[in-house]
């Protein structure tokens, strides 16, 4: 198995997605290490965007298919702060409904793709956002996964 500077796997066989699965858990684990309150404030939402252990899960399973992906995750603080929410021509916020079938998206009550600026030498970054159901007035978005588009 060949892996980066950063200890990534390169290659795309499972015991490569296996390596970049684990990479991104443990990532995320000194990045929630570094930010105890497991969340950063979005410029373009308003509001701030919490990591959560489904969030972890979810983009793990997603970001480990994909070197290019593994290694977006390590841009998390930069691309939860700078993502930008996608508009329609009339400038509101363009939000999907949760899949009913997708246990993941059960616990949203609407899923918003964003993307970051465009990241020299790299390309753009999904970022994909989930607001809470029940959160009433208290809005609460998890990152559901992020991952390189």
């Amino acid at each position: 198995m060949e892996l980066d500077k950063k200890g990534i796997a390169i290659g795309n066989t499972p015991k490569d997605k296996k390596q970049r699965k684990q990479f991104i858990i443990e990532f995320y684990g000194k990045w929630i290490a570094k930010n105890p309150e497991k969340r950063l404030y979005n410029k373009s939402l308003e509001a701030f965007i919490e990591v959560r252990f489904l969030s972890v899960e979810e983009t793990a399973g997603h970001a480990s298919a994909s070197y290019k992906s593994t290694l977006s995750v390590t841009f998390l603080s930069e691309v939860i702060e700078n993502a930008v929410v996608q508009k329609d021509k009339k400038g509101n916020i363009i939000a999907d409904t949760p899949k009913p079938n997708v246990k993941n998206q059960r616990r949203f009550s609407k899923i918003y793709v964003m993307m970051v600026y465009e990241k020299a030498n790299f390309g753009k970054i999904k970022l994909t956002v989930g607001e809470l159901r029940g959160s009433g007035q208290n809005i609460q978005y998890c990152v559901s996964a992020i991952e390189n588009d």
